[in-house]
């Protein structure tokens, strides 16, 4: 996993209260920081399309995996770096690289389905949400709505 597979980042300062008493962040901190990453990386593809209005209905996570490869530190400025990975009828891979620096501290995939508020049933994602990911995207996704 490499920086430069993500066309989006966006930095986080670990505040005191993120940390254990040697200073390093407690683990449950991390989903935290995914949270703010891919709730940035939507403002960012808002922004980046003509279509203001393009998430339609929401997303419910179903899966959350993190790989801790070191730990960040009080005060540590993070980059939170997300892109989607694959892309299906009604759910998205997400991928996350949390760094310090150049340095690879957690990295990570979240798993969200498309669903209707009322109902919260799986619902296809919206051709005008799926062009902008394609449109936004430095690497495409992969296409699963086909398999």
């Amino acid at each position: 996993m490499q920086q430069s597979d993500f066309r989006f980042s966006c930095p986080l300062r670990v505040r005191w209260a993120e940390v254990d008493p040697q200073s390093i962040v407690f683990n449950g901190h991390y989903l935290n920081y995914a949270d703010v990453g891919i709730t940035e990386y939507f403002r960012a593809l808002r922004q980046a399309s003509d279509n203001p209005d393009i998430l339609g209905s929401d997303f419910f996570a179903v899966r959350t995996v993190l790989d801790y490869q070191a730990p960040a530190m009080f005060d540590d400025l993070l980059d939170i770096h997300v892109r989607i990975a694959r892309l299906g009828n009604s759910s998205l891979q997400f991928l996350l690289g949390i760094y310090r620096g150049q340095e690879l501290l957690v990295r990570g995939e979240i798993v969200y389905v498309h669903a209707d508020m009322a109902t919260r049933r799986p619902q296809p994602i919206g051709a005008a949400f799926r062009d902008a990911i394609l449109r936004y995207e430095a690497t495409a996704p992969e296409d699963a709505s086909r398999s």
